[in-house]
């Protein structure tokens, strides 16, 4: 299947706010909307931005719904952005319709939670991006993430290079990166959105899970097929990975993926820069990348 690359945006493009998990706050709409306008945007913030309909998400599923589509099927919105991730997007994501967006696509940004709706983009041939969100963008840590989501954005995306490591399997390769948090990728196994791996560039990340937790999701992808015809492997930050306090795992997340991947010949990198932590460079979800692993770095490179 052929990707759809949204055309970048230009100084005056209209974006629009959306939380489809948890809801943001006034403070982190307004912080958005002021570094966005500094881009020259337009923020349009979704009608249910704020609702406190339910405790935990932003508004009900019907509401955020609606807020998805009217942005999915708006002509004069240019991309999209989600507010913040948590829970709550699976909820919803079969339900919309993307015809609109297939014949107009725009850019879609968001992680964590954001994963679902991004491996639903995927399976419908259209491209999106993996960056971060408008509820971090007040924290000055954040600043090169956010410098890399705007490079994204504007059609000059960065290449991506990350630090040497030991548990690294030197090597290089080309092919579509896909990816995401790690409890998405298996959620989706067995729906509609089941991510194609083979011949892919895959990338993981997780946060707040136990070990033995995150061998059994690694475990459940090599089951699936998932780990087996991969094109290579970067693993994003391992975010607050804990051992059980009442029994200990004893292996290390690179141990784990390393154990369940031994027997394959891609290249793998750790700690590349994306996830739960800073910084969390913008990446192309259904790209064509290069992946280059050696002893000093690895580095991710678009190709047009």
């Amino acid at each position: 299947m052929s990707i759809l690359i949204p055309p970048p945006l230009k100084p005056g493009a209209r974006v629009a706010l959306v939380a489809l998990s948890r809801r943001a706050s006034e403070e982190h709409v307004s912080h958005a909307r002021r570094v966005l306008t500094a881009w020259g945007l337009t923020v349009v913030p979704a009608n249910n931005l704020l609702s406190q309909a339910h405790a935990y998400l932003a508004g009900t599923d019907d509401q955020r719904l609606a807020d998805l589509q009217a942005a999915l099927d708006d002509p004069t919105i240019d991309a999209i952005l989600c507010a913040r991730g948590g829970y709550g997007s699976g909820r919803i994501i079969d339900r919309a319709n993307y015809a609109t967006l297939q014949q107009h696509p725009k850019w879609i940004v968001g992680f964590s939670d954001v994963t679902a709706l991004q491996l639903k983009l995927l399976s419908l041939g259209i491209a999106s991006i993996h960056g971060t969100m408008p509820v971090l963008f007040a924290n000055p840590a954040s600043i090169p993430s956010i410098e890399s989501l705007r490079n994204a954005l504007f059609g000059k995306p960065d290449a991506i290079t990350a630090p040497a490591a030991p548990a690294n399997k030197p090597g290089r390769a080309e092919g579509v990166l896909v990816g995401g948090n790690l409890s998405l990728l298996v959620d989706s196994l067995g729906t509609a959105s089941e991510l194609d791996t083979n011949g892919k560039i895959l990338v993981i990340e997780e946060i707040g899970e136990l070990v033995y937790r995150v061998d059994r999701m690694v475990n459940q992808l090599k089951r699936a097929g998932k780990l087996a015809n991969l094109a290579g492997l970067l693993i994003g930050h391992m975010t607050d990975i804990k051992e059980d306090p009442s029994l200990a795992f004893e292996e290390t997340p690179e141990q784990i993926i390393l154990n369940h991947t031994r027997a394959y010949h891609y290249p793998v990198a750790f700690r590349f820069p994306s996830g739960h932590e800073n910084p969390n460079l913008a990446w192309v979800q259904g790209a064509r990348v290069s992946l280059e692993v050696t002893a000093a770095q690895s580095i991710i490179t678009p190709l047009v």
